[in-house]
């Protein structure tokens, strides 16, 4: 286990693309989602715009892109399609569970996805124990990532002071939503969805210090808690 003796006292994680290697999923539903309503868009497409944003921010966009709205239940039909394809294939990121197991200081969750998806989430992949009741989602903020609404939330609940955060993201969103908020944060680009060059992005937007296996990460929290002393 990693000892206290820094300035590191929570870890604030994403979830999707972090803990759980959903993103590919996640895009695959919601461009299908919008082309059946008249936006045709790839699922790389939404990975490139819409990655790490939360879909009520999604949604607003793409209205005013098409000057109408979208169904009343389209955000229910795309998670519905999400959670029938997490059902059958969704993993947990290789080796975040033995990285957890060596992360001495209290740990949450600040997700942009709504509760119901965070919970399908960890449930399926049997993490959802390791941070249970300390999940955050968007939906509980006025603003989601990029603003640092949700992870100001997450610190507050956790009674941490925003400095003395460390927030492990995959988005660039998230990135900046964490600098926002005041907190160092590391980027992790080993998820299925991180093509060449995304660690490189991920450091342009901010990441103090990017990864792309969990089996790392234990020792750069330990690392930069001591860099930041």
């Amino acid at each position: 286990m990693q000892g206290l003796n820094s300035n590191v006292d929570l870890v604030i994680f994403d979830c999707d693309g972090v803990l759980v290697d959903s993103e590919v999923i996640s895009c695959r539903a919601h461009a299908e989602t919008l082309t059946r309503h008249g936006y045709p868009i790839t699922a790389e497409q939404v990975l490139e715009r819409f990655l790490g944003r939360s879909m009520r921010q999604a949604t607003i966009e793409v209205e005013a892109e098409l000057g109408r709205s979208l169904p009343d239940d389209f955000a229910a039909q795309t998670y519905a399609e999400i959670f029938r394809l997490f059902a059958t294939s969704l993993e947990a990121t290789p080796h975040i569970g033995e990285a957890l197991a060596q992360i001495a200081q209290p740990v949450c969750v600040a997700s942009s996805g709504p509760p119901e998806k965070i919970s399908a989430s960890l449930n399926r992949t049997g993490l959802y124990d390791r941070f249970a009741p300390h999940v955050f989602s968007a939906v509980q903020v006025r603003h989601g990532k990029p603003a640092p609404d949700l992870f100001l939330f997450a610190a507050e609940r956790m009674q941490t002071a925003p400095e003395r955060c460390l927030v492990i993201e995959d988005s660039t969103a998230g990135i900046a939503g964490a600098i926002a908020a005041g907190m160092p944060v590391l980027g992790f680009h080993g998820g299925s969805h991180c093509r060449e060059g995304y660690g490189k992005k991920l450091h342009d937007a901010g990441a103090a210090m990017i990864f792309d296996d969990m089996r790392q990460l234990p020792d750069l929290i330990a690392r930069f808690g001591r860099m930041a002393d």
